[in-house]
């Protein structure tokens, strides 16, 4: 009779269902806040500021009663809340991934010292915090009129420029430069070749970059707060923050409700796209 004696691949196995336990736990823990912001969407005020942790029972438990009360509160519809933020999300997402990409491709196929110049402050762009040039930022926009949903995105192309053309550029470098030798050979232009060739084979870091970049716009509040014109334009997180009443009273289960509303989109958006942010984090490491 043989005794199996444990192995490096028992102790492999073993290391490997203790760290899936550990993130399990921080998951839940991720998790959390959101299962109590759900929770609270369903109680009355009282119950929410008695014990916010509780879960609803028949006296607390108020139904969808709170997601109406938040639609329709004030003079401000929810629906063109919601209509300016998904405008403004899909267009600078748009504006920023064509023109990052563009503007990564001359970077890495010229190589010039203007390049690497435009290079390097779009990398140190990352760094710079918004808190420095909010106030600046929000006086340039109106002296230049974008301080409209239809002209923001050219605010947020601005911001949002720095980590994506930090990505194309390393994955265009992975691209062999014969495909566009090919392409040029062919009687491809410039445009041509990069709309035809280049752009569809970023696909990867494509994805990758629109995923990060809905979920930053999508819930940002600082800036369309400072830019927009708050009497005729606001996104979902403005609204939200405007669900007060009279002395500073907030409607506290109105405002979990559209809390709740808002999240579900982005959720639903980031669980679907989830696995192409590392493939194309990774895609644009592969040189350097």
């Amino acid at each position: 009779m043989s005794v199996r004696t444990a192995g490096p691949e028992g102790k492999h196995t073993t290391g490997q269902n203790a760290l899936t336990a550990v993130f399990v736990g921080i998951s839940l823990l991720w998790i959390l806040p959101i299962l109590i912001v759900v929770m609270n969407s369903m109680k009355t005020n009282t119950a929410i500021n008695m014990d916010a942790f509780a879960l609803p029972n028949g006296e607390t438990y108020v139904g969808f009663s709170n997601y109406v009360n938040g639609m329709t509160f004030g003079n401000y519809p929810f629906y063109s809340s919601a209509l300016y933020s998904v405008f403004i999300t899909l267009a600078s997402t748009a504006l920023i991934l064509v023109c990052t990409s563009m503007a990564a491709w001359y970077i890495s196929r010229v190589g010039d010292l203007f390049s690497k110049i435009v290079y390097y402050l779009c990398v140190f762009s990352m760094v710079v915090p918004f808190q420095m040039v909010m106030y600046t930022l929000a006086n340039t926009s109106r002296m230049l009129h974008l301080d409209t949903p239809w002209t923001i995105p050219v605010v947020y192309l601005g911001f949002g420029a720095g980590l994506a053309v930090f990505m194309f550029a390393g994955f265009v470098k992975s691209i062999p430069l014969s495909m566009e030798e090919a392409a040029s050979i062919d009687g491809c232009g410039p445009l041509r070749t990069f709309f035809s060739v280049v752009f569809p084979m970023m696909k990867p870091t494509l994805i990758s970059v629109g995923v990060l970049e809905i979920m930053w716009v999508w819930n940002d509040y600082l800036l369309p707060y400072l830019v927009l014109d708050q009497n005729k334009y606001k996104t979902i997180p403005i609204h939200i923050q405007y669900l007060q009443g009279s002395y500073g009273h907030v409607d506290l289960g109105a405002t979990m409700a559209l809390i709740t509303l808002s999240l579900v989109p982005i959720l639903l958006f980031y669980v679907l796209c989830q696995k192409h942010i590392i493939a194309g984090i990774t895609a644009g490491a592969v040189k350097g």
